[in-house]
């Protein structure tokens, strides 16, 4: 009697093939759903990451553009500074040499008033001696007996052009003493544009400073005596 009652009861608790059925559905219906879903977030992830890389590639191209536009304009620039370079170097060449000639040879008077008597002025004056390895060309050249007086002219004088005309005369000094020239030398620097500064240093090394005035130019005596080399 009690195992007819158990087995009714069972039969009881046991759903019906409508309920599992309904259940199968649902979670079938549920996992399309998800697949579906799924579906969707990849299509939009894959949409988003091919509008992220056509982003990438045109601002790649445009960057590549943009370098390749700079490249040469660069170049361009650099042709454009060369040109330039070199028509000023041979303008300040060629203006270099006209106040060079222009001071040449008035520059005796101007010293003699100074009390330097010399007998010569020459111009573009080159030392080339290839056994002692000694070069250097002078701008203008004043000379005596006992005396010479190298002169550097210069559009615009810089320090650096006074320490290369020190240079300049240090190697005359040993040029000299290898060929048994026992002058003293002098130096100076003339220019059309010069700084207060480079003017001061020029003095303090003791070199002469010739600058032009009006349509003639003044010689400046350094600050203590002409240095001798």
């Amino acid at each position: 009697m009690e195992a007819v009652q158990t087995t009714e009861q069972s039969a009881k608790n046991t759903p019906s093939f409508e309920t599992v059925w309904a259940i199968l559905q649902e979670v079938a219906q549920s996992q399309k759903e998800t697949a579906r879903r799924q579906e969707e977030t990849d299509r939009i992830i894959k949409e988003e990451a091919a509008r992220r890389q056509e982003e990438i590639d045109h601002i790649m191209k445009e960057t590549a553009r943009r370098q390749d536009e700079a490249a040469r304009e660069k170049e361009k620039t650099d042709r454009e500074m060369k040109e330039y370079n070199k028509r000023f170097g041979e303008f300040t060449r060629r203006f270099g040499e006209v106040v060079e000639y222009m001071i040449a040879p008035n520059l005796v008077e101007k010293f003699r008033e100074l009390g330097y008597e010399f007998l010569k002025c020459n111009s573009g004056t080159r030392v080339k001696d290839f056994i002692n390895n000694i070069h250097f060309e002078i701008d203008v050249m004043l000379e005596n007996g006992e005396k010479a007086l190298m002169v550097e002219v210069k559009t615009k004088l810089t320090t650096e052009n006074v320490k290369d005309h020190i240079e300049r005369i240090e190697k005359m000094r040993k040029y000299a003493d290898l060929h048994g020239d026992k002058r003293s030398f002098l130096g100076a620097v003339a220019s059309v544009v010069m700084d207060s500064n480079v003017k001061e240093y020029s003095l303090k090394q003791g070199l002469f400073v010739i600058e032009p005035s009006g349509e003639s130019f003044n010689i400046t005596l350094p600050n203590n005596a002409p240095k001798e080399w």
